[in-house]
């Protein structure tokens, strides 16, 4: 007896030792959290917004223990961007501590996805998984052509002629002018009309108007203009109302004359005086007429304000020169400058130009950006429109004065913000050599912004590579054709491309603003035949005026 009472004494003593520790007995061990070990998007480890990934993506999750199937597929979810929960089906290895998750159907190419799991998945032995789990990923853009593969000639007349439509087929009823936007009712604007006439002149040339309805078209326009639409000191405001012509203000202190807008409807209107030149067609002869008196009306010096070097943008009868902006370069308004000293009566002097536009040098750059020297204007060049608006009629091809020649800073301009975008220092989604462009556009962060290579939200703008086709003819050409052969599902509309996009944070406008659209068609033109380079620049007044500037071009002799 004695033996077994001393070793179940034994026992029961070890046991009691083994459970203290300097005189206190120990608790057991806490039970191991639930926590994810890995994630995987196609066998790749996400690393914040992963890109690219296959339509049918396969996400591979391993935990720290085994799963309960049951409550799995509530808290597993794949969502589309607007939040739709997608169906998906799961399987499970590794005794349960691993769920293979796929989408039932394929996905949309080119869109932003969400997985997560909450912390509602439980495991038998371990609860609750202790921290949700959430990754966001955007499909593979799909390669493949959206429409017929043709001449790069039949697309360039596709292009303008799809995108003549937005000045032709929805100009405003009652004046004919240019809406803003799709979207803008009565609203229309001054500049994006004198480029839509331009546009409309392209029409004719190509064979999608007749010159008649052409004819009749800008008639109708030049008649509100000279009849309805308000002026002031001979200039027009931004926006006007399309039916009634009273002045829609662009801005609380913006409510009376746009001498910049005002001089790209001159730009415009010019180029059609010298197209319809038909001296015994009663019809062509008034519109010829008419035109001079609108051009003829504007009150350059009052633009000087009180007869200083310089043009201001603004004036308002309400507000006066309170906006007090200078026309100073290097930008988008050279055109004016042009126009001024080329009128026919007040015609700016030539220190205008230089203090005022020019700023006596202060304008010029130099810089080299990509092994490109700049010649003129901001850092890296600015929003590509600087090359386009007033570039639409002025001939920049041996264009120089003392300050640039104009074809040598245009050129490198398209080519830094080319470059710059192949570059993509920022790194966003989609930039390549096929896909670049960047200038004042719609875009999804800010609303609208002038859009450059120092102000880079990841916005595409398909006028900024398309209008610059005469200076980069081969990089413009081939963004042209990846916009439409390659993204033409989301970018190919009623009236040609959209806006602008962005694949970064997949998104693609559905607006067409009417000073984006106009470019394209002009510009695409310009590179093809040289029509409105040549009409503006065969103007009289024009020769005279740049000339008196210190401009030289064989085509102002």
């Amino acid at each position: 007896m004695t033996p077994k009472y001393f070793i179940i004494g034994f026992v029961l003593l070890s046991f009691v030792s083994c459970n203290k520790k300097d005189g206190n007995t120990t608790t057991p061990p806490a039970p191991q959290p639930f926590t994810l070990n890995n994630i995987t998007l196609d066998n790749v480890s996400p690393s914040g917004l992963s890109y690219n990934t296959s339509l049918t993506p396969l996400i591979k999750v391993s935990f720290s223990a085994p799963v309960m199937q049951s409550n799995a597929a509530s808290a597993v979810k794949i969502e589309d961007n607007s939040g739709n929960a997608l169906a998906f089906t799961a399987s499970f290895r590794n005794k349960d501590s691993v769920i293979i998750i796929q989408p039932s159907a394929a996905l949309k190419n080119l869109s932003k996805y969400s997985f997560s799991i909450s912390t509602a998945l439980q495991s038998a032995a371990r609860g609750n998984l202790n921290t949700a789990v959430s990754i966001t990923f955007i499909t593979r853009i799909d390669s493949t052509s959206k429409f017929p593969v043709i001449s790069d000639s039949a697309l360039l007349s596709l292009v303008e002629q799809q995108t003549l439509k937005y000045f032709y087929d929805f100009g405003h009823p009652v004046s004919g002018l240019a809406r803003e936007r799709n979207s803008s009712g009565d609203i229309v604007t001054t500049g994006g009309s004198g480029f839509g006439i331009m546009a409309i002149l392209v029409g004719i040339e190509r064979n999608f108007l007749s010159k008649a309805d052409a004819l009749a078209r800008i008639s109708k326009i030049v008649n509100f203009l000279s009849t309805s639409a308000q002026r002031y000191h001979g200039a027009f405001p931004h926006w006007m109302n399309g039916a009634t012509g009273a002045t829609v203000p662009f801005s609380p202190q913006d409510d009376g004359a746009d001498l910049v807008e005002t001089s790209y409807l001159l730009q415009g209107l010019l180029c059609a005086r010298q197209y319809f030149n038909n001296p015994s067609d009663p019809d062509e002869m008034a519109l010829r007429d008419s035109i001079n008196n609108i051009w003829h009306g504007v009150d350059w010096q009052w633009f000087r304000q009180n007869g200083q070097d310089a043009l201001y943008w603004h004036w308002s009868p309400d507000m006066n020169w309170t906006i007090n902006m200078r026309i100073s370069g290097w930008n988008e308004a050279v055109i004016v400058y042009a126009l001024a000293a080329s009128a026919v009566t007040g015609a700016i002097p030539k220190s205008v130009y230089d203090n005022g536009w020019a700023q006596n040098g202060a304008m010029k750059n130099g810089n080299s950006y990509y092994s490109i020297q700049l010649p003129l204007g901001p850092p890296m060049g600015g929003p590509l429109f600087f090359a386009h608006y007033s570039f639409l009629g002025i001939n920049p091809h041996n264009l120089t004065d003392a300050y640039a020649d104009y074809w040598t800073q245009n050129t490198a301009h398209a080519q830094v913000n080319y470059k710059y975008c192949v570059a993509n220092p920022q790194g966003y989604y989609g930039y390549s050599n096929l896909c670049w462009g960047l200038t004042a556009s719609d875009d999804n962060l800010s609303g609208y912004s002038a859009h450059s290579p120092t102000n880079d939200l990841g916005i595409i703008s398909p006028t900024a590579a398309i209008s610059s086709l005469p200076y980069t003819p081969t990089e413009s050409m081939n963004a042209l054709k990846f916009f439409y052969y390659t993204l033409g599902d989301k970018l190919w509309g009623e009236y040609g491309f959209v806006d602008a996009f962005n694949l970064s944070n997949p998104w693609f406008a559905n607006s067409y603003l009417a000073i984006d659209q106009g470019p394209e068609v002009v510009m695409i033109e310009n590179y093809r035949s040289g029509l409105l380079w040549n009409l503006f620049m065969s103007c009289p007044e024009i020769k005279t005026g740049m000339k008196a500037l210190g401009f030289q071009s064989p085509q102002l002799n």
